[in-house]
């Protein structure tokens, strides 16, 4: 499997970044770590190994990013604000920076096929940063698998709302979008796959999940939710058996 690192420079952070790319050919697919994560967990944990077969046939590569939960999401004894807009750097950093190195390298490696769109993958707070991105971006991503998220940022803020809060809080920004916004029709072309056990540590995750659920629903986006069962739990085991199951079917249509 070909195997790349980088450590480059973001401007938008104001600090080195570093990443990693398994494949040499496929559908993009930007993976975000699980919370307070790191760019290599994706396959120090397994998850690379859980994929190898699509990797090694040219489906998908992944670009595994690197977060700054510590700083932002998991910092609850800040500042909310510093650490929302730190947060929303972060986010510029991966929508305005390192989505073009995605590009970039993809279509290098693809012999010059440049991909529409790409896709994003994560587990945990990884799966809450596949979404929000997604939802945020669909010109730019149409494919998401988020597994054992929580959607809404009341979980990590609590009483502190703000704007920047309320545009990277799924629940609140896709129940309150109207149908006449552009994004609906986005939406309704792209493929999100959402899902969570039952079993152990799942509990707000499948809480938060049963909210995205009503709230597709009711805008009549069509999507894969999925609760797997009680014996399902919010750990790296399983989440290899979801990425395995679940990608296979997405790259079916890619």
């Amino acid at each position: 499997m070909k195997v790349a690192y980088y450590k480059e420079f973001s401007h938008e952070l104001n600090r080195d970044m570093e990443f990693k790319v398994y494949g040499h050919a496929g559908k993009p697919c930007i993976v975000f770590p699980a919370q307070n994560g790191r760019f290599y967990d994706f396959e120090n944990f397994g998850m690379i190994d859980a994929a190898s077969a699509f990797i090694e046939q040219g489906r998908i590569q992944f670009f595994c990013v690197d977060s700054i939960d510590e700083e932002t999401w998991s910092n609850e004894g800040g500042n909310p604000r510093e650490r929302i807009e730190l947060h929303e750097r972060w986010y510029h950093y991966i929508v305005d920076e390192f989505v073009l190195r995605v590009q970039e390298i993809s279509t290098f490696d693809n012999g010059g096929k440049s991909y529409d769109k790409m896709m994003t993958c994560g587990c945990s707070m990884g799966a809450f940063h596949a979404l929000n991105t997604m939802l945020r971006r669909p010109d730019v991503f149409d494919k998401v698998l988020a597994m054992s998220g929580i959607y809404h940022a009341s979980f990590f803020f609590h009483e502190y709302h703000d704007e920047l809060t309320y545009q990277n809080s799924p629940s609140d920004y896709l129940a309150n979008l109207k149908e006449d916004h552009p994004y609906m029709e986005l939406y309704r072309q792209s493929e999100v796959i959402l899902c969570c056990g039952q079993g152990a540590w799942e509990q707000e995750c499948e809480n938060s999940l049963h909210h995205m659920e009503q709230i597709y629903a009711d805008k009549q986006i069509d999507v894969w939710i999925d609760f797997w069962g009680y014996d399902v739990y919010h750990d790296w085991p399983w989440w290899k058996v979801q990425l395995q199951y679940f990608m296979e079917q997405i790259l079916k249509k890619v």
